[in-house]
């Protein structure tokens, strides 16, 4: 037996909780308050790739890739930053790290049984801010996006990345009003593959 759930509500932030007084908004202030937090950063980023794109739909936690373009192209999203939410003697060094995964099917509830690179596209989001005093998570200027194709990530297996091994695997970074073009271009050639394997 498989228990399907209904599509989830789409929340304005003001409905109220039943038996709390409390709204939904409030919770998202308790729970997302801070947008430098390396969970919410990595919310954050998927919703600039989603808007990049035109993505409308919300984030599914288990997909097997963070966000669907209109065009069909699959894209994994990862984030990192020089600052953190906590005191710091020396600012990180932005890694990122994507390995094969198994993919989930919410409509069988079965999981793959092979590990793969899921997504046409993979977008590394570095947030650039180096001092407290200039970070905004808010100001996209102060984002930027490295994009890759599948082939070039798979050919990393899984190996940890700094920033001098992403520009050779991505190429140079772009900014948010090049990223569609960008994410379009990366994963063409995936996109096209799937495409002729399901025809």
């Amino acid at each position: 037996m498989t228990f399907n759930p209904p599509p989830g509500a789409v929340l304005t932030g003001t409905e109220p909780f039943d038996g709390l007084d409390a709204s939904v908004a409030d919770f998202w202030r308790f729970a997302m308050a801070d947008l430098r937090t390396n969970n919410v950063r990595g919310y954050l980023a998927e919703f600039l790739v989603a808007r990049a794109v035109g993505a409308t739909a919300p984030r599914v936690e288990w997909d097997p890739w963070d966000v669907t373009a209109p065009d069909g192209t699959r894209i994994e999203v990862k984030s990192s930053g020089y600052l953190q939410a906590w005191a710091q003697k020396n600012l990180s060094r932005p890694t990122f790290r994507v390995a094969a995964a198994y993919g989930w099917d919410p409509d069988t509830a079965v999981w793959s049984t092979e590990q793969a690179f899921n997504a046409d596209a993979y977008v590394f989001c570095l947030h650039t801010a180096t001092t407290h005093d200039e970070y905004d998570p808010l100001e996209v200027s102060q984002w930027r996006f490295y994009v890759a194709g599948q082939e070039a990530v798979a050919a990393r297996a899984g190996a940890s990345m700094g920033l001098t091994t992403l520009a050779k695997v991505a190429g140079d970074p772009v900014r948010l009003s090049g990223l569609r073009d960008a994410i379009t271009l990366a994963g063409e050639p995936s996109r096209i593959a799937r495409s002729r394997q399901s025809s």
